[in-house]
Formats: C-alpha cells, structure tokens, sequence
C-alpha cells in the first residue's frame, strides 16, 4: 500500500472580528472568525444593525423631488 501523503497546511485566513489568524477549514466550526466569542461578537453587531450601507435617499419626512437635484 503507497504512503498516504501529509495533509496540505491548513489555509490561514484573517478573522473578521479580531483580525488574527483564522483556520478556513471544516475543521473550524466558526469558519471564517477564529472562535466562538468572534462569531457571537458579529452576529450582534448585525443583528442590532450597526452594520450598514450609507444612502443618498433623502430622510423619510422630505419629498423625494427631482432625483437629479439629490
């Protein structure tokens, strides 16, 4: 029977909670963030919508007007 070969290095990738080393395998159940605190720590943040995308839509008690004008 042939040698099996070494598994490859596991793919190292930066945590988007902390920014230190994260392994993105399935061996990583919190893949991408590097532990649980990490992943709980996003999760909060989205789910009390701090994360968010700026818009150029005028506050919802203005009329909208000329779209050009904005």
């Amino acid at each position: 029977m042939p040698a099996k070969a070494p598994d490859p290095k596991p793919r190292l990738v930066p945590c988007p909670g902390c920014g230190g080393e994260s392994v993105y395998a399935p061996s990583n159940p919190y893949r991408p963030f590097c532990c649980e605190r990490c992943k709980a720590l996003d999760l909060g943040a989205w789910a009390s919508e701090s994360f968010r995308v700026g818009s150029e839509a005028p506050p919802d008690d203005q009329p909208f007007g000329d779209a050009k004008l904005q």
